[in-house]
């Protein structure tokens, strides 16, 4: 898969194979828009696991693309189903006796942004471990630095969708940034 990171809602260009389902025109995924908000600072991240929600595994790679002077602007990511060779491998490890190894986190790969912003909300929900409506102003901005911390505030329906699914207004989904930007910006300083 081909992306372009300079467009973060459509950054899908190319795609061969459908092992994620993805088509050209999606969206960057969590692990993209994580990768984005580090910037040119960021580098490839090769032979990780991820976790389809069918409970697919992928052996995962991002090789980020730069322009000449290093900005980074896009990425090639190869995904590879290894669901059968890891049942192979865990009926080897029951037959010698060796321990299996730990899970993959679960990863969205969708075809819209809303999905992507769903799934990231949905790990935050898991997290504090009750409904993301019912939660304290303390806890909400745990959830922004969550949120924040993901890359997926970077989506241009990021701000909307957030505010309707948590049931606050865009303006208080802004305010909430404001102070989750003001406290990273005092922590660098």
């Amino acid at each position: 898969m081909l992306h372009d990171y300079r467009n973060r809602d459509r950054s899908v260009v190319a795609v061969s194979g459908d092992v994620t389902g993805r088509q050209v025109g999606s969206p960057m995924s969590l692990i993209g828009l994580s990768m984005l908000r580090q910037g040119d600072d960021a580098v490839d991240d090769i032979n990780y696991l991820t976790r389809l929600p069918d409970g697919r595994v992928l052996r995962s790679s991002t090789m980020l693309l730069r322009t000449r002077v290093g900005h980074v602007v896009g990425a090639l990511c190869v995904n590879v189903d290894i669901t059968e060779l890891r049942q192979a491998g865990r009926l080897l490890a029951q037959l010698s006796g060796v321990a299996s190894e730990l899970e993959a986190p679960q990863t969205t790969f969708s075809p819209d942004a809303d999905s992507v912003i769903d799934s990231a909300l949905a790990e935050a929900e898991s997290m504090l471990g009750h409904p993301l409506t019912r939660l304290s102003v303390d806890e909400r901005l745990s959830v922004f630095r969550l949120l924040e911390q993901s890359g997926v505030l970077q989506l241009r329906r990021a701000v909307p969708v957030i505010a309707q699914r948590l049931g606050i207004s865009r303006a208080t989904v802004y305010n909430y940034l404001v102070k989750v930007r003001r406290e990273e910006e005092q922590e660098g300083a």
